[in-house]
């Protein structure tokens, strides 16, 4: 990692920097994503089948795409029952949070015989992702399907790629079951997105895709939007900790290292006011670095993307948080929701020693689906708002509009719609 005096002018090189892994940036793969989805739009099935064996080095077919109930059974032996216990803990904490943000339709009248009002429907049908690859996540799994299933959408459609196998790892597959899933295919990459996206043989069109992936499923969900609706494009994860000299540094040096082990493009910032916490947490970063697991991806990830930055006071530690607007924001100060309220922007927010951000990951309850990249400054975290959509409802009877209708009439007319205008005129013909 790297020590930096803050200032405005280091803020802007680090901004500059973690904006290098925006998918943005990755334009040299669009050509290749468009050619698979252009493929799958037009051979559906059997590009799917055909880009399978070619990606994850398996056979599907039709008769095997879709993963079935024995399968699922044979799933939950493989899996640790000590597990599938905590999945379940875990989804009523998820679930619960969730039931809060559950919006009702809402109508008003007047006696002069007006009604407005707003109409919540749930989508009829959303296609969830789940990468395979370098890591499982099924508590991704538990993310993406709750908040829909909360929002009441009566088709959930799960696609994820298959192992050598051909089949989908255990945990996910468990994870899905108890999430709520209703179908779960067996095809990954950008080609499961295009089939969600267009349909084929097999897979129905969906109205909206959430859900990560790598480069290539996030630029074809960017390609496949207006097609599709898209919870977001999703960048590396991200950690930024905002400390004091109160701060444990062994705590704070484990919380930047829980994100930097995701990928090589991960970013793990501290920002604190104390010099002497600074290089407390850069030492417990070595020793921490020495006996995990992923090593090599750690030393890369901070190596690029990791930042330590010494503040001269806490409002100006605050300011760059804004800044920077990270996916994840732990406050570890005397006051932290003093804190707390002069943040703006940031995805998810962990107040004080003992919320350390794998607590929002698995098992709190909030969405661990957030936005990246500084996209926080003007995106939220997944929620069933995303799940829903919200029509305008509006009734006037003849007595209430013959009150006004003089007034539209003359709005419509002084933008030169005159055809609006004569909409509403028609209507009361005989007063001319």
């Amino acid at each position: 990692m790297r020590t930096v005096k803050l200032t405005k002018e280091s803020t802007k090189d680090i901004l500059e920097n973690l904006l290098k892994r925006s998918p943005n940036h990755y334009g040299k793969f669009e050509e290749t994503v468009a050619g698979i989805l252009n493929r799958v739009r037009n051979e559906g099935d059997q590009a799917l089948f055909s880009y399978t064996k070619e990606f994850d080095k398996v056979e599907i077919t039709k008769e095997t795409i879709l993963v079935t109930e024995e399968e699922i059974r044979e799933a939950y032996e493989a899996v640790d029952p000590a597990l599938v216990e905590v999945i379940r803990k875990a989804l009523v904490n998820i679930r619960d949070y969730h039931e809060k943000q559950r919006q009702n339709s809402w109508f008003t009248s007047t006696e002069k015989g007006t009604m407005l009002g707003q109409k919540v429907t749930p989508l009829q049908r959303v296609g969830v992702y789940v990468p395979g690859g370098k890591a499982v996540y099924p508590s991704s799994v538990l993310m993406n399907i709750v908040p829909a299933k909360v929002a009441g959408v009566p088709n959930i459609i799960m696609t994820t790629p298959p192992g050598k196998d051909g089949k989908v790892n255990p945990s996910t597959l468990v994870a899905a079951k108890e999430a709520g899933a209703d179908q779960i295919y067996k095809v990954g990459g950008a080609q499961a997105i295009g089939a969600l996206a267009y349909g084929t043989q097999s897979i129905p069109k969906v109205d909206k895709i959430v859900g990560p992936g790598n480069i290539f499923v996030a630029l074809a969900k960017k390609a496949v939007y207006g097609y599709v609706s898209i919870d977001s494009i999703a960048g590396p994860s991200e950690i930024l900790v905002l400390a004091d000299d109160s701060a444990n540094p062994r705590y704070v040096a484990a919380d930047l290292l829980s994100q930097a082990e995701h990928d090589e493009l991960a970013s793990a910032i501290l920002i604190t006011t104390s010099e002497e916490l600074a290089k407390q947490v850069e030492k417990e970063i070595c020793g921490f670095v020495e006996i995990l697991s992923r090593k090599n991806i750690i030393e890369k990830s901070l190596e690029n993307f990791g930042y330590i930055l010494i503040a001269d006071s806490m409002d100006e530690a605050i300011e760059a948080a804004n800044e920077i607007a990270s996916e994840h924001m732990e406050i570890v100060t005397r006051n932290p929701f003093e804190v707390m309220m002069k943040v703006r922007n940031a995805g998810a927010i962990f107040i004080g020693e003992y919320s350390s951000e794998p607590l929002g990951d698995y098992f709190a309850g909030p969405n661990h689906v957030l936005p990246t990249n500084g996209t926080a400054k003007f995106f939220s975290a997944l929620s069933v708002d995303d799940f829903v959509k919200k029509s305008s409802i509006v009734y006037y009877s003849r007595e209430a509009l013959q009150e006004i209708h003089r007034d539209i009439e003359q709005f419509a007319t002084s933008e030169q719609l005159t055809a609006h205008a004569n909409s509403i005129a028609v209507r009361f013909e005989e007063e001319s």
